[in-house]
């Protein structure tokens, strides 16, 4: 994790991309969001986290990947699922879904030495709270108005200003201790990208870089602390947390997000799933 610089900043060890490696990334982008949208149907009441992790590895193997999570560092699982007051990287197994909670899965595909890293927000049944509607929703614009300052000359500073001015009027707030990150064929490399800063500070965004913009937010305060099992990160106050992922490419216009849903199910309600 890095504090933003009081000065422009060029990381050499940012890989700038070729054009021919955006195709490699459109694919793997693409599993990794399929992966989503085929658990989609299966996330409601009574099926345990372990099954859908079970699920998603199946299909991933069935489509020429391999999951980036199994092994990474000793991460038992392939994909991190993460409830109501988890953070992030939830180990999945016995427990089950409940009507009302809200959950997170992150799923990485390795495709052809290229990965794919991104995570959606569910509601579980229909007994889903207004404030934790208001979270997810509010997440996920979070990281799309991120999303829509990325460009060749924006800095990273701008991303993570455009996130934490939006959710801290609305008395949420972001969480510190993660942040988005470079990849392409690593699954986690320069640059660190937070989630909260000050416009035009810090790293400079150049055409060619994958990243990572991945917002955790939370109900409550931004305080966070992992488990003894050395992975599973909650929220101190024990308030709800929600997150959504994209890896995405900075161009000189913009960005090309690779991970969206070929189904449209950026963000729920997902049509003809749940409402």
């Amino acid at each position: 994790m890095q504090e933003p610089s009081d000065n422009y900043q060029i990381d050499p060890a940012i890989t700038i991309h070729r054009p021919e490696d955006f195709e490699g990334m459109r694919k793997a982008g693409r599993l990794a969001a399929e992966v989503l949208d085929y658990i989609t149907p299966f996330v409601k009441p009574g099926i345990s986290t372990g099954e859908l992790d079970s699920m998603c590895d199946a299909f991933i193997r069935d489509h020429g990947a391999i999951s980036a999570c199994y092994g990474y560092r000793g991460y038992p699982r392939s994909t991190c699922i993460s409830i109501n007051h988890v953070v992030c990287h939830g180990i999945p197994g016995d427990r089950k879904l409940e009507d009302g909670d809200i959950a997170n899965i992150d799923v990485t595909v390795i495709l052809d030495g290229w990965y794919g890293d991104t995570s959606r927000m569910y509601l579980v049944g229909d007994k889903i709270s207004i404030r934790s509607r208001r979270l997810v929703e509010a997440t996920y614009e979070s990281m799309m108005r991120g999303i829509s300052v990325v460009r060749a000359g924006a800095t990273l500073g701008d991303v993570g200003h455009a996130i934490q001015s939006y959710v801290e009027p609305m008395g949420l707030s972001v969480v510190r201790d993660f942040c988005g990150h470079g990849l392409g064929r690593e699954f986690h490399c320069a640059p660190s990208v937070l989630h909260y800063g000050q416009k035009g500070k810090g790293e400079v965004l150049r055409a060619g870089t994958f990243l990572t913009i991945e917002p955790m937010i939370n109900a409550g305060k931004f305080g966070v602390k992992v488990l003894a099992d050395g992975w599973t990160a909650v929220t101190k106050d024990r308030s709800l947390s929600a997150q959504f992922e994209h890896s995405l490419a900075v161009t000189e216009t913009g960005y090309e997000i690779f991970t969206k849903s070929p189904k449209g199910w950026d963000s729920p309600p997902y049509e003809g799933i749940n409402a």
